[in-house]
């Protein structure tokens, strides 16, 4: 294998493991396309005293690391304050806001072992806490838990010793236990009851079908729609939003599904005047025995692409 091939076979997991650190696809993919410019310029000097991949990783920490002494963290609708409650009273789409956005599962394909493995990591809910940490903290938490890296290994990377990493691991875990869901909360219904489930929302949603949807959601639901800083927390008040916003009649929108950090998706198509169907929102779900938890709703057509979606659908398609 060539070295051109050996770091290619290693993008997949590099974007995701700067998407952790990051909280945006199209950051992390610059980070990895600077990680790829600096392994090339600096690979003479590389002594194989670790394997490519290792060493591809200490590189990619390094750049994120780097890019988050100039950026804001990324945020969900609901860490900026208060739900809302009602849906004719939406604050405008803060654009200048850094959002967290989803990852394609697409991106990981290639090695369904590598998505099975990474799938609790890449969780919005889980991505969404680590962006509260310190951004070495962050690092910390990520090579040592989810990259199972030594403490000694990381203290190299970083810098620093062993003791102040194992202090910087126990401070994240403390974080993220206040801020994260617990693990039990992700349990998500077996097959084939998760398959009704999702054909079941995408019915309703087509349909309009807001009784059906009532049965879907789970009591204590949530919806958030980044850009827009408003969001919903409960069944109640998410069937107020819905009502309000979603225009009764079949034929009106279109779902198609795909998935995003390990989670199930819709994407989102609204008909237009010219009968075509056009992107509106990509839909995250998050699912338990009980229904349909919580909904991140990104109302952003420009992700479309990133899932192999096409921005505009003829009615035959």
């Amino acid at each position: 294998m060539n070295l051109e091939d050996e770091f290619a076979q290693y993008r997949g997991e590099l974007v995701a493991h700067c998407y952790r650190m990051l909280g945006s696809l199209h950051d992390a993919e610059d980070a990895v396309q600077e990680t790829y410019l600096r392994a090339w310029r600096g690979f003479a000097d590389f002594e194989q005293r670790s394997s490519v991949r290792t060493w591809l990783y200490r590189i990619a920490t390094r750049v994120c690391l780097n890019a988050l002494q100039h950026s804001s963290r990324r945020m969900v609708p609901s860490a900026l304050g208060a739900p809302g409650t009602d849906p004719d009273d939406l604050e405008a789409q803060a654009l200048e806001a850094t959002w967290l956005e989803p990852f394609p599962d697409l991106l990981l394909n290639a090695d369904p072992a590598l998505v099975v493995g990474t799938r609790q990591s890449l969780r919005l809910a889980m991505v969404a806490a680590l962006q509260h940490l310190p951004p070495r903290q962050r690092a910390v938490l990520i090579l040592r838990e989810v990259l199972a890296w030594q403490a000694s290994e990381v203290a190299d990377l970083l810098e620093t010793t062993t003791a102040a990493v194992n202090s910087s691991l126990q401070r994240a875990r403390a974080e993220l236990a206040r801020l994260a869901p617990a693990e039990d909360q992700f349990s998500e219904p077996d097959e084939p009851a998760r398959r009704a489930l999702l054909d079941q929302y995408a019915t309703a949603f087509e349909k309009t079908d807001l009784v059906a949807l009532e049965g879907l959601l789970t009591q204590d639901t949530r919806w958030e729609m980044p850009p827009i800083p408003t969001w919903f927390d409960g069944r109640k008040d998410v069937l107020r939003l819905l009502t309000a916003k979603l225009l009764p009649g079949e034929g009106r929108r279109i779902m198609v599904e795909t998935s995003a950090n390990g989670q199930p998706a819709f994407a989102c198509y609204t008909r237009g005047r010219d009968g075509a169907f056009h992107a509106h929102t990509l839909q995250v779900l998050t699912l338990t025995r009980a229904g349909v938890s919580a909904v991140l709703s990104f109302h952003r057509a420009d992700l479309f692409p990133l899932f192999g979606l096409p921005i505009d659908r003829r009615p035959q398609e």
